[in-house]
């Protein structure tokens, strides 16, 4: 159970302003009972350092943001970054270290499992030492998964092993969220970051031109206090979409290809409602009306899950989404059947006319739910 805070000890008075040399990003959801613990142990261990905090809350609904500011009112050093209508980690990293000017970066959690003692180690390393980056492992020795069950482990595991598809530094924990780099090696990377998923580092060595010099600290996992551990199935896979941006995004979009993979079981949908349908004593176009509803509810359902999965539409948002995406895909099955007709009528074979409509069609719903249904949100 979450305790109170609105009885909060107060936290030590800022000294006066100096340029800040370290910013530290900590990205933020429903982590309100930890902010002011965070921010206490963040002055303990960094005095001498010019430092500032930047919570990037991601709209939760316990009141974190709410939370940040308060303390923000009484030391400068503490920042807030709300985002409405937009979520995910590796997004909500690459936006708070956007909005620092600070010359060194760190990215850290709110839930307390990571030691803020080495901070300062971290940061003394970069500026000593011809590295670019210095990451927290919980795999080099001295280093422990705290807690963390057999099952938890094998995942971290199996996914070390699989970043060696996109990465080729020796990096014993690519899934740490606990690490400190050089502005300029962030800015060497930004523009090819695909912000996928919830494991910026990752991203960052997979998308440095060229390999980046780090360092690797032990440190130990702590066990969380106040709020729930955010890792679920689909954190998993968020991990696998990054992996597949890094190694075919710049082919072809990800988001596209998991789309018309979406739209094929469809299909298999459309068959098992029509046929069941007529099974049930209904008209040829009256089962084609029901199959091809039910397989456009299954389509959105299932990309709003996976595709689009940082754009998540939820209550009123979700049926408006579903009333765009029908009528868009209805729109799309009118071009893919123009399109195979024009094809075909010019004396090509019937399956190069299926394959034009339909990649067509593909093309159009792609389009459409990407820029209606799953758009900005106002």
């Amino acid at each position: 159970m979450v305790p109170p805070v609105s009885n909060s000890p107060a936290l030590p008075a800022a000294e006066p302003w100096a340029p800040r040399e370290l910013a530290l990003v900590v990205p933020t959801l429903n982590e309100r009972a930890n902010i002011p613990v965070l921010v206490g142990k963040l002055h303990d261990v960094l005095q001498g350092i010019e430092w500032e905090v930047l919570f990037v809350d991601d709209d939760s609904k316990d009141g974190t943001a709410a939370e940040v500011r308060r303390i923000a009112q009484t030391d400068p050093r503490v920042r807030c970054i709300q985002r409405i209508g937009r979520r995910g980690l590796a997004s909500a990293c690459i936006e708070g270290i956007l909005a620092t000017s600070t010359p060194f970066v760190g990215v850290m959690d709110a839930d307390l499992q990571h030691d803020e003692t080495l901070l300062p180690r971290m940061l003394q390393a970069l500026r000593e030492e011809q590295l670019q980056i210095v990451v927290a492992s919980r795999h080099v020795e001295g280093g422990s998964m705290g807690d963390f069950d057999k099952k938890r482990v094998a995942i971290s595991d199996f996914a070390t092993r699989l970043s060696r598809l996109i990465v080729s530094s020796d990096l014993t924990d690519p899934m740490s969220g606990f690490f400190m780099l050089r502005r300029d090696a962030f800015e060497a990377a930004v523009r090819n970051l695909s912000g996928q998923g919830f494991k910026i580092l990752l991203d960052i060595f997979a998308s440095s031109p060229t390999p980046p010099k780090f360092r690797e600290f032990p440190f130990r996992f702590r066990t969380r206090q106040f709020g729930e551990s955010k890792l679920d199935a689909m954190v998993v896979w968020e991990y696998l979409m990054l992996i597949a941006d890094k190694l075919i995004g710049h082919i072809i979009p990800v988001r596209f290809v998991l789309f018309a993979l979406i739209g094929g079981i469809g299909v298999g949908v459309n068959l098992v409602v029509l046929k069941l349908a007529l099974q049930a004593g209904l008209s040829i176009t009256g089962a084609g009306v029901w199959a091809t509803l039910a397989a456009m509810v299954f389509n959105f359902l299932l990309n709003n899950q996976l595709t689009y999965r940082d754009r998540r539409l939820k209550r009123w948002k979700l049926l408006r989404g579903l009333i765009t995406f029908c009528i868009g895909c209805s729109i799309g099955a009118v071009a893919n059947v123009g399109i195979a007709a024009q094809v075909y009528g010019q004396g090509n074979s019937w399956w190069l006319a299926g394959l034009a409509g339909a990649l067509i069609g593909a093309v159009w719903n792609y389009a459409i739910a990407s820029t209606y249904t799953w758009g900005k949100t106002k």
